[in-house]
């Protein structure tokens, strides 16, 4: 152990999130002083340790950590001074860590957070689309009707949205946003603070074009102006907006997607539907 210790409770500690630099003084004295280091993958942290010149132990916690497991840890956090890390940003976002904080605050024990980097908050700084109020909704569902159910429920909100995803995955993800969304005004923020660092801002119809056939590297986040003000859609907007759904979609579904694209009544919109389905 540590001679210099920290008092005995769970540490929060946000890690860079390609640069080194951004790894602020307290979060490395913490690392120094902690007597174990939970990290999501110890591969990855390790380089992290040997940076800061930290020797405290090291053991994984992720999103498949057991209950028993967990249950040693909060044994441990009585007497011992326990830091939480992820691979890279702030733990618990996008990330495994909020069932122990949960079960540490129910148990009476003390948890800190030493805050640092976030790649979502990086990003939105970044987009140039508004800051006032967004919703983060992390990484949307891989396949696609989850993925466009997912992009319906929000599309009613009246914020800017954020998603991590993948450069695989980038190009369909976009369509998805882009069809069900409209064409808002968007960014695709990678490499944050990283060497090869890259915002592209455009329409969502612009972005969908561009990275259709071009999966670019790194880690990625999408941002997505919020829906503009509108007057209340006519017949004519409705009919032509639901009969291009119906192409592809059953009646509630496309009423759902139309409904959230127009800004008006679910209600109205799958009424209709049914009678255009017909």
């Amino acid at each position: 152990m540590n001679s210099d210790r920290l008092p005995p409770g769970l540490y929060i500690v946000a890690t860079p999130i390609g640069n080194l630099g951004d790894l602020s003084p307290r979060a490395a004295d913490t690392l120094r002083r902690a007597d174990l280091v939970l990290a999501e993958d110890k591969r990855v942290s390790s380089k992290l340790l040997a940076h800061t010149g930290a020797t405290a132990r090291m053991t994984t916690y992720h999103d498949h950590t057991s209950e028993e497991e967990r249950d040693r840890i909060l044994a441990r956090l009585a007497t011992e001074a326990v830091a939480l890390v992820s691979d890279a940003g702030t733990p618990l976002i996008s990330d495994p860590g909020y069932k122990l904080v949960r079960a540490a605050r129910a148990a009476g024990l003390a948890v800190h957070t030493i805050p640092g980097p976030s790649a979502v908050v990086a990003a939105m700084t970044l987009s140039g689309l508004p800051t006032d109020r967004f919703l983060f909704a992390g990484f949307l569902p891989p396949k696609a009707k989850a993925r466009e159910d997912a992009i319906t429920e929000l599309a009613g909100i009246r914020a800017t949205l954020a998603f991590y995803e993948s450069g695989p995955r980038l190009g369909d993800t976009l369509a998805a946003l882009h069809r069900t969304l409209g064409d808002r005004d968007g960014a695709v923020i990678r490499e944050i603070s990283k060497l090869h660092e890259e915002t592209v801002t455009g329409t969502l119809g612009e972005l969908s074009e561009r990275y259709a056939d071009k999966p670019p590297k790194g880690e990625i986040v999408i941002v997505v102006g919020p829906p503009a003000e509108q007057d209340e859609a006519s017949d004519d907007d409705l009919d032509a907006a639901l009969d291009e759904a119906l192409t592809r979609l059953s009646a509630s579904r496309a009423a759902a997607e139309v409904a959230a694209k127009l800004n008006i009544p679910r209600k109205r919109a799958y009424a209709r539907a049914l009678e255009r389905a017909k």
